[in-house]
């Protein structure tokens, strides 16, 4: 990268993160150019050198976060859905710690960024990535292991469902649980408590 791609990549950061830190206290139908530029230290010329409006710097912001989120996992952890249908079905479990430590760690070192995208999902456009994990992630997970196609939709919603409202928890409590802690408390909650000293 040389010196001007750094600069162009530090300033296209600087708006990305004035933006989430914008959407932590407003709709994004309410941010202005305005703010953001005053939020990121940067003038609005500079501005209209990166984007056209706020709906793309938005994209841009939303790729900064799916980016970063993946940077958490091994490279061979994202390449995973090549081997779903050679791989065991045993492989095809994704609620282990292989997969929960890295999502975790991503969600308590980024806490903000995590919580905005939870709640500006629709705004950020997140759903055209949950539509796209379900497409290429879910639906062939979910095949290998005979679910109906029509119920596939309702199986995934309750298994996330559940899994954010742990972390969400877990984020009102400034992720103060130990990571290993809220792992097992997931995979208790989605594979059964295995302790047999409870009768």
């Amino acid at each position: 990268m040389n010196k001007s791609e750094s600069k162009y990549f530090n300033t296209a950061l600087r708006f990305n993160k004035a933006l989430l830190s914008l959407l932590e206290k407003k709709s994004f139908a309410y941010i202005t150019i305005r703010e953001i530029c005053q939020e990121a230290g940067v003038n609005r010329s500079t501005f209209y050198l990166h984007y056209e409006n706020t709906s793309d710097l938005l994209k841009e912001t939303t790729q900064y976060v799916l980016d970063t989120f993946l940077s958490y996992f091994p490279v061979d952890t994202q390449s995973i859905a090549q081997r779903f249908q050679d791989c065991s079905l045993n492989d095809l479990v994704f609620i282990t710690p292989e997969y929960l430590t890295p999502y975790l760690t991503f969600i308590k070192e980024n806490q903000r960024i995590f919580s905005t995208a939870i709640r500006q999902f629709g705004t950020m456009d997140l759903r055209n990535v949950y539509n796209k994990m379900s497409l290429y992630i879910f639906n062939p997970i979910l095949s290998r292991f005979h679910f109906p196609e029509k119920d596939r939709q309702y199986v995934m919603k309750f298994y996330l469902s559940g899994i954010t409202a742990i972390v969400m928890q877990w984020l009102e409590n400034d992720c103060s649980d130990s990571i290993e802690q809220i792992s097992k408390i997931i995979i208790d909650c989605v594979m059964g408590k295995i302790d047999a000293s409870i009768s």
